[in-house]
C-alpha cells in the first residue's frame, strides 16, 4: 500500500530548508507499510506526531517519514562513529560463532546494516565484532588487558572511576577518536573475535558471550563495517571501512549479569553507561542494543539487536583525530600498558 498526500509535504520541507540541510533531513526516514500505513493515513496530519511518539534521533531531532519497502523501520542519522581502540585484529577469523568455549552468558547478536540515506540494506558487507571476555580480557592482548577476579563484586557502582584514564579515552591530540593507538598482538589467541558477511537483507548474526568489564570503560562490543571489497577463499580483501563503532548494554542487564559466574568473581570497578567517555548517550543511534532475556534468569541467554545506519561512501576506520562526544579536548594523561582500554 502506498501513502499519498504525505510525502510531498516532507519533500517540500527539505526544499524550503535548502540544499545545505537536505542530506541531513533525508538521513532520518521511516518506512510505513501495511496496517501501519492504514493507521497513519487515518490520523492524516498527525502522522509525524503519532508515528514518532517517544522516538528521536541524535540531537533530539525527529526522524522524517518516508514510505518505501516492505517492513516498518526507522532510519536515523548515521550511527555514531567511535574509536577503534588498541585491540583490533584485522579480519582473520571468518566465522559467526566466536565463543571458543569461553565461559559466560550466551549472547546472540543480531545486526542489520543499512544505507542511512536510502534505508536500503547493504549486501555482502564484512562486519567485524570483537570484545573482552567475562573477566575483561581481550584475546591477542591478554598481557595488556586489565581483567579482574577473585572475590564478590560490590553492588551498583557509584561515583567517578579512579585511577589513570584508559589509553583510548577521548582526548584532543591522539588518534582513534581520542587515543587507543593500535597495539600489536602479544599472543595468538583469537576468542571473541569474528567477521561475517551481511545477507540480502543486510543482516548478520553472531554467537558469543555477554562481555565483562574492565577499569575505565562500560560494557561494550566493538564493530567495523567494510564495503566494496571481495570475498575470496582466503577471506575478505580490499574495500573500505565505512563504519567503526561500539555496541552498549543497559545498566539493568549488566547488573543482572554481575550476579552470574564468572562475572560475579570480578573485583574490577565498573564504569556505568552514563559515566562512559565513548558512549554519546544517544540511545540506539549511539550503539545501545535492544536486549531480550529472562529477567529472572539472565544466565539462560540474551539476544541483542540493532540496525546500523552507515554511509557506504564514507571512510570511518576509527583512527582519526575527532574528539568523541562528551569528552574534553584537552589531552588525557597517558596510561600504563596494564591500564590500556578499548
Amino acid at each position: 500500500m502506498v501513502l499519498t498526500g504525505v510525502l510531498p509535504k516532507f519533500q517540500a520541507m527539505t526544499e524550503i530548508q535548502g540544499p545545505k540541510h537536505k542530506r541531513d533531513l533525508t538521513r532520518r526516514k521511516v518506512v510505513v507499510t501495511g496496517a501501519g500505513a492504514v493507521a497513519a493515513v487515518g490520523v492524516a496530519g498527525g502522522l509525524a506526531a503519532g508515528a514518532f511518539a517517544g522516538e528521536t534521533g541524535r540531537g533530539g531531532k525527529t526522524p522524517t517519514p518516508k514510505a518505501s519497502g516492505s517492513s516498518a523501520e526507522v532510519c536515523y542519522t548515521l550511527t555514531s562513529e567511535t574509536t577503534e581502540g588498541p585491540y583490533y585484529i584485522d579480519a582473520d577469523k571468518l566465522r559467526q560463532d566466536i565463543t571458543e568455549d569461553k565461559e559466560g552468558i550466551p549472547l546472540t547478536l543480531s545486526l542489520r546494516v543499512i544505507d542511512s540515506e536510502s534505508c536500503k540494506p547493504i549486501v555482502n558487507a564484512a562486519v567485524d565484532i570483537w570484545h573482552c571476555d567475562a573477566l575483561g580480557l581481550y584475546s591477542g592482548y591478554e598481557s595488556l588487558s586489565t581483567g579482574g577476579g577473585g572475590g564478590a563484586p560490590t553492588d551498583a557502582p557509584s561515583g567517578t572511576p579512579t585511577g589513570e584514564p584508559p589509553t583510548d579515552a577521548p582526548s584532543g591530540g591522539t588518534g582513534g577518536g581520542g587515543g587507543g593507538v593500535h597495539e600489536e598482538p602479544t599472543d595468538d589467541k583469537r576468542y571473541l573475535r569474528g567477521t561475517w558477511k551481511t545477507d540480502r537483507q543486510g543482516r548478520v548474526t553472531f554467537k558469543t558471550v555477554f562481555p565483562g568489564w574492565y577499569r575505565g570503560r562500560t560494557v561494550h562490543i566493538h564493530t567495523k563495517v567494510h564495503v566494496d571489497g571481495t570475498w575470496t577463499d582466503a577471506g575478505y580483501e580490499g574495500g573500505t571501512t565505512c563504519h567503526t563503532g561500539q555496541f552498549f548494554f543497559d545498566e539493568e542487564s549488566v547488573l543482572l549479569s554481575a550476579t552470574v559466574e564468572p562475572y560475579s568473581t570480578s573485583t574490577t570497578e565498573r564504569t556505568t553507561l552514563t559515566e562512559d567517555t565513548i558512549y554519546d548517550q544517544s540511545g540506539t543511534a549511539g550503539g545501545l542494543l535492544r536486549l531480550k532475556y529472562d529477567k529472572k534468569n539472565i544466565a539462560k541467554g540474551v539476544t541483542g539487536s540493532i540496525t546500523m545506519g552507515v554511509d557506504p561512501e564514507a571512510t570511518n576506520d576509527g583512527t582519526g583525530d575527532a574528539v568523541q562526544p562528551g569528552a574534553s579536548e584537552s589531552p588525557a594523561d597517558t596510561a600504563s600498558p596494564s591500564a590500556s582500554a578499548s
